[in-house]
Parts: structure tokens; sequence; C-alpha cells
């Protein structure tokens, strides 16, 4: 069995090392992107199973990737969530229309997001 990889991307080093503590203390592998285009070039090195981005990032902003995302073959069916300050509701409808999976809301709570990762892709071996 092969370990479960997550794409985090924020230009926040504090925000991605959280993440990433949380979801690795899970045993996910976490790969961590500082920008919309770090991201994407990350995204086509390698397959992921869930990628979290923040959607306010220099280069590319979220909604930019998670479409671009969606229209490449490898990420039509992965699960894509923003992690992110923005909670209006027309950011949130632009978040969903790009087809982001769903919405996480900053400051997050580590339970609540090992929860949310685990329904969306389950153990981190399999």
């Amino acid at each position: 069995m092969r370990t479960k990889k997550i794409l985090v991307i924020d230009d926040s080093r504090s925000l991605r090392q959280m993440v990433a503590y949380t979801l690795n203390t899970l045993g996910y592998e976490v790969v961590e992107a500082v920008d919309g285009k770090d991201g994407w070039q990350k995204s086509q090195a390698e397959p992921f199973d869930l990628v979290f981005t923040d959607q306010n990032m220099p280069q590319f902003d979220g909604i930019w990737l998670i479409k671009a995302l969606r229209n490449s073959q490898n990420y039509r069916n992965i699960p894509i969530f923003m992690l992110t300050n923005e909670t209006g509701e027309e950011m949130k409808a632009l978040g969903k229309e790009a087809g982001a999976t769903g919405w996480i809301v900053k400051p997050f709570d580590p339970k609540r997001l090992l929860e949310l990762v685990h329904k969306a892709i389950g153990d981190a071996n399999g």
C-alpha cells in the first residue's frame, strides 16, 4: 500500500506547516507549495490524492488553480478544498463553480480538518 499524498498550497508558511503537521500525525504524506504557480507545477510533477489551496496568493489564485486542475486529466475526480480567509457567499459560489469539493475557513480546527480528509480519501495507508 502506498501512503496517500496531499498537496497544500498557501503563501503562508506557518499555515502550511500547521496543516502538514496535522496531516502527518495520521500518516499522510504532505507536499507544500508556496503559491499558485508552485502548486500548479508540483501538481503536474506527481499525482496527489487530495489538494488544499488558499484563494489569495501570488502568481495564480485558488479559483484559477482549481479550474486548471479540473481541466487536467489527473485531477478531474480528486478532492480539492479551499482553505482560506474568504467567507463571502459570492466567493464560495465561485469556488464551487470552479470545481472546489469544499470550503474550510481559516483558522481551521485540526480535528475537523482530519475528519474532512478521512471522509474524502480514507486512511493515510489505504
